[in-house]
């Protein structure tokens, strides 16, 4: 295939995924920038595994939930591929073919419907980010969020050890990932890998923890008190959307469970040599941004 009809072929793919998160997101288009595959993950959320779309491009990872059987999709997610570490897992009873998916403000578990679907995936994510780091335009991230522990692994608080219930509800630490009540983590820090300005919920040990660290610092500053409850940080507005999202997928259990199980159809990725889609095949060569 030749360059120009590459290039406008790669231009109709992405505005194809861009379309499909609705007029309120930014472009995907950027010079440079190439669909390298797209396909259909498991991401743990906090309460049970949801079925998301996942796109690969040259230079980002974008993921999304999907809506109306795959045709359109919402809170679209990118992450810049030298913010990404991946660490492969082993399988267990509950969940196989899974890995972590580690990046600056958060860090995930996502599975693939079959050990050939996970190479593939880890395989096209490290070659491009290999590939993008080569070229010299940004430098590989060396800090990540934690993983945060799912909902139903602790019943009771992992600090004060109170039963969690309809009125003590279950919030997740930023620094350590613990499951803690409000209580247990009224505190609120700068974590500046997550985000440099907004003050992330942190519980009550991670908070004697940094004061210790910071003792001298925090003694002058007369706001540390006050902003303890602050506005919600980003992060927490994400965890407020799954909880909206795993409300109402749970309304039509079912259903969703006989949507996922026809949606989880191979992944498609481009062949360099050729330019044209396929499904699974070999790690690629991974084309650089310029």
């Amino acid at each position: 295939m030749d360059k120009l009809t590459f290039e406008k072929e790669n231009q109709a793919r992405i505005q194809r995924v861009n379309s499909s998160f609705g007029p309120t997101v930014g472009s995907l288009n950027k010079p440079g920038r190439i669909l390298m595959g797209e396909g259909r993950l498991l991401k743990q959320g906090r309460r049970k595994p949801q079925l998301k779309a996942f796109f690969l491009f040259n230079d980002v990872l974008v993921y999304g939930s999907i809506l109306l059987n795959g045709r359109w999709f919402k809170n679209q997610k990118i992450i810049p591929l030298e913010d990404i570490e991946l660490e492969d897992m082993e399988d267990g009873e509950t969940f196989q073919h899974q890995w972590l998916l580690r990046t600056r403000s958060k860090s995930f578990y996502v599975s693939a419907s079959s050990s050939m679907e996970k190479r593939a995936w880890m395989d096209h994510i490290n070659e491009c980010r290999s590939n993008l780091l080569q070229g010299g335009s940004c430098q590989a991230s060396n800090t990540f969020a934690v993983s945060w522990i799912p909902d139903h692994c602790a019943y009771k608080c992992m600090r004060c050890l109170r039963k969690f219930s309809t009125i003590i509800r279950r919030h997740h630490c930023r620094m350590c990932g613990f499951l803690v009540c409000n209580s247990c983590s009224k505190h609120r820090a700068v974590i500046p890998h997550i985000h440099p300005t907004e003050r992330q919920r942190i519980c009550t040990l991670c908070h004697k923890m940094k004061e210790e660290d910071e003792m001298s610092r925090l003694r002058g500053n007369s706001d540390g008190q006050s902003s303890e409850e602050g506005e919600c940080s980003t992060e927490e507005k994400e965890e407020e959307e799954e909880d909206v999202e795993v409300k109402e997928c749970s309304i039509k259990e079912e259903e969703e469970e006989e949507e996922e199980e026809e949606d989880y159809t191979p992944s498609s990725w481009l062949d360099t040599m050729s330019g044209t889609w396929g499904k699974m095949g070999p790690p690629i060569q991974c084309i650089s941004q310029k």
